[in-house]
């Protein structure tokens, strides 16, 4: 079989704070998305997001449905956002090729749609990382590239947070129905993210980390802002985010994470913020 998923149901604050450490990681933590010749799906009851990766290397991997969607095709009811972490790859849509480099985007619009991944070169094979949610219309696809994107560069070396957000599947690029994607790079230096943290409660979060050298990791700090926890992650492993949880990271080297939202609107900048002071 070439798609393997697994179902994360949704979890309440209160039953979190008593969970250890390996419970943390088999609710919140996506340990291995990117398998060769293989997609790999996680389907979230955090608004039904799917945070998924294909890596193509000697085949052409189909995106098809899976039997917890109950639907014939995989986007028959969703809008599906695609952002490439790899080598030179191509997204096929109903026929319509997609060419994508590292760090381009595709989103791809509701419908009994054939979704194909595949790779220019086997010996450097795209890793595409993707996030699917529920969708109520149909909306044009469209290629996103760094330079179409919303670039806003924040933070300072001096706090060790200078970093750029590349807003890419978003309100001001594209119109889509509750989907948001975007790449956050981190400078030489600096290793915090989302630092002030916040919360969101009308919209949940998954980060993908990646470009992250092999012997470092990156700790991610989740949980209600009074009862944060942690997880220790490795380069392209994914965290999922509910509303009622901060969203922050450190790591041993800078990097490069890409976040995905699902929820009740689409106002990237609705969100409570939290003051360093008040974590705990």
């Amino acid at each position: 079989m070439k798609i393997h998923y697994e179902v994360r149901h949704a979890s309440h604050p209160e039953d979190a704070k008593a969970y250890d450490t390996s419970r943390l990681r088999k609710e919140f933590l996506v340990e291995r998305l990117m398998v060769a010749d293989k997609i790999t799906l996680v389907y979230t009851m955090n608004d039904r997001l799917i945070v998924g990766g294909a890596m193509p290397v000697n085949e052409t991997l189909e995106l098809v449905s899976i039997p917890p969607l109950r639907s014939e095709k995989f986007l028959q009811r969703r809008e599906l956002g695609i952002i490439n972490a790899g080598g030179d790859g191509i997204a096929e849509v109903d026929g319509a090729r997609h060419p994508l480099k590292f760090k381009e985007a595709l989103y791809v619009g509701r419908g009994e749609r054939a979704v194909r991944f595949s790779s220019v070169d086997a010996n450097r094979p795209a890793r595409f990382y993707f996030n699917s949610a529920p969708a109520h219309c149909s909306y044009p696809d469209r290629k996103v590239t760094r330079e179409d994107a919303v670039v806003i560069e924040t933070g300072s070396l001096a706090e060790s947070n200078h970093r750029v957000i590349h807003r890419m599947i978003v309100a001001q690029v594209l119109p889509t129905c509750q989907l948001q994607m975007g790449m956050t790079e981190l400078k030489t230096g600096s290793v915090w993210n989302t630092m002030p943290a916040h919360t969101h409660a009308r919209r949940m979060e998954a980060y993908f980390y990646f470009e992250l050298p092999d012997d470092q990791v990156v700790c991610h700090f989740m949980g209600e802002p009074d009862e944060t926890r942690h997880l220790w992650m490795s380069n392209e492993q994914a965290v999922i985010s509910p509303p009622w949880s901060i969203h922050s990271a450190c790591a041993t080297s800078n990097y490069t994470f890409i976040w995905g939202m699902a929820g009740e609107n689409l106002d990237y900048d609705d969100m409570d913020a939290v003051s360093r002071r008040a974590l705990r």
